[in-house]
């Protein structure tokens, strides 16, 4: 067969489409929205080649309209995470074997079919499924999968350019192996690029995947999968479970041949997760890859000097945009004595101008969390709040679960820096600001590297340089995503690899090269060309 040194295309952000009136993908998206609304779509496991129905068929609901029907998946149980790890494993010789440029091929068709002819089924999928609004949803599951798949690939071509150098007479050489075994991809409800990413970037490497999506996710999950069916992914490469956590738990974590998970969700299912692997360490052929990113308590610090507009607009936007259901989210901020009057009212004005309900309506920035339980937690942590004397909610605060599990965007201002909702993570519209005086912003800086155990995100605003050198210096540790002048979340691409340490994850930046070193397990080479045929080295010599 002919070879070459293949260049793979040159990676770009893919453009954000504007929904605006009047524009032909408005109402393309309008009418995929309608299509879907339409319809009832059974949705089946994919294992190996089988599409598989258990007739234990659970519905789809919209968050936002929770008697509607989208359709429904089918659960399955221990056997079919069996099932599902041996196609992957049966998969494995042939799919690791392929030339790396043909595995490449298959995931930049995915993106050129999302950035094409799937592009506003899967922007619907993910508004109807996930309760996103048109925006929220064309920069998630259109536009950071496309980045997600194409700059991977690219990522996956500097890699395994990487070579050692070489001495006269030998010939060094590196290879980059899929890991030996399976990986288990266990993904969220809140990006549907994070679920379409773990397990591509995975399997994009050469290795097999199991690849088990949360339950709320499923309806934009099942896009995905027709996607990279249709891009030629081969049958057993990622394998598609809807089974409970325990059942996938108890299957994986004990089998022999499990190589890696690679994990967004909480902190707590995390950490059970490592130390499950920890007890069962004994049991595996090798030490899996451990990659996860979870929880956060997002910050945003604003210094005396900052302008009290942007400050109100970082809040705004990066506390409430998408239900604040963002592992990013701003839930905490440190707003001055001095610009705090002004900066109140312009956010005040902002969430009185936000519009709530379904996503099928473009003029609603604020949609429903996405069930039940989070509303139950979210609207828990409200009340929780609304009792504590040292606290005020000063907007939002009332909620209805109706129709669809609505939380109005709410502003609670504290006197107390270490209250509950200051501390723990709540995933939902709530933001806690406390006031400190103007002159003790070092103090405060201090005070926000303490109180949370997370270091996912964090911003600071300020125009005086000396201020955000010496945040920049004393929040060093507290996120892996440090914001200046702007809010807390939007991490692109190839341009800000997203990942945080602490209780926030293991920081292995996905949207950037080191994360797929994790998949891969390296092989040094040497050649020697002229092998020495006697053991003697010169300082042997007689004098």
């Amino acid at each position: 067969m002919s070879t070459g040194f293949f260049h793979v295309p040159l990676p770009k952000n893919e453009p954000v489409l504007s929904y605006a009136p009047g524009t032909k993908e408005r109402a393309a998206l309008k009418k995929a929205l309608a299509d879907a609304r339409a319809s009832v779509t059974d949705v089946p496991m994919y294992i190996g080649a089988e599409e598989v129905r258990t007739g234990n068929k659970k519905p789809l609901n919209p968050p936002h309209d929770h008697q509607h029907l989208l359709g429904y998946f089918h659960e399955g149980d221990k056997s079919h995470v069996e099932q599902a790890i041996n196609a992957a494993l049966a998969a494995k010789e042939l799919w690791a074997a392929l030339s790396w440029e043909n595995r490449a091929s298959i995931f930049l068709k995915a993106a050129d079919l999302l950035a094409g002819p799937y592009r506003y089924k899967i922007n619907a999928a993910t508004m109807l499924g996930q309760s996103k609004n048109a925006f929220q949803a064309e920069i998630d599951s259109a536009c950071e999968l496309i980045d997600f798949l194409r700059f991977n690939v690219y990522f996956m071509s500097e890699i395994y350019n990487e070579q050692p150098e070489s001495s006269p007479g030998v010939w060094n050489r590196m290879e980059y192996r899929p890991l030996e075994g399976f990986v288990f991809a266990l993904t969220p409800f809140n990006f549907t690029a994070i679920a379409g990413n773990l397990p591509t970037s995975a399997a994009m490497m050469g290795n097999t995947v199991v690849w088990k999506p949360s339950n709320t996710q499923v309806y934009a999950a099942h896009v995905i999968m027709q996607v990279l069916k249709e891009a030629g992914l081969p049958d057993g490469v990622i394998n598609l479970v809807y089974v409970s956590g325990p059942d996938a738990g108890d299957v994986i974590f004990n089998h022999k041949d499990f190589a890696g998970i690679h994990f967004t969700g909480s902190t707590g299912v995390f950490q059970n997760i490592w130390k499950t692997i920890g007890n069962n360490i004994h049991k595996y052929h090798s030490y899996p890859r451990i990659v996860g990113e979870t929880g956060g308590k997002d910050f945003v610090v604003a210094h005396k000097s900052a302008n009290p507009r942007e400050v109100a607009t970082a809040l705004s936007r990066g506390a409430f945009e998408y239900q604040g259901q963002k592992c990013s989210a701003a839930s905490r901020a440190y707003i001055p004595s001095n610009i705090w009057e002004e900066v109140k009212q312009f956010l005040i004005d902002d969430l009185k101008s936000f519009k709530m309900g379904p996503t099928e309506d473009f003029g609603n920035f604020i949609n429903a969390v996405i069930d039940e339980k989070a509303f139950n937690s979210i609207t828990g942590y409200i009340e929780k709040a609304r009792q504590n004397p040292m606290n005020e909610i000063i907007a939002g605060g009332k909620y209805d679960k109706s129709k669809g599990y609505f939380i109005e965007p709410t502003v609670i201002v504290t006197k107390d820096a270490s209250s509950v909702t200051m501390c723990e993570e709540i995933f939902g519209p709530v933001l806690t600001i406390y006031v400190y005086h103007s002159e003790n912003f070092e103090q405060t800086l201090e005070l926000v590297d303490s109180t949370s155990p997370y270091a996912l995100t964090g911003s600071v605003l300020s125009k005086d340089r000396f201020a955000v050198e010496l945040a920049a210096k004393k929040l060093v540790n507290a996120a892996g995503n440090f914001y200046i002048n702007d809010k807390p979340t939007g991490a692109v691409v190839g341009q800000q690899p997203f990942g945080g340490a602490r209780g926030s994850g293991t920081n292995d930046k996905a949207g950037a090269k080191v994360n797929l070193l994790r998949w891969v397990s390296m092989r040094t080479i040497k050649e020697t060309f002229v092998t020495p045929t006697d053991y003697r080295y010169p300082f042997l010599d007689k004098e």
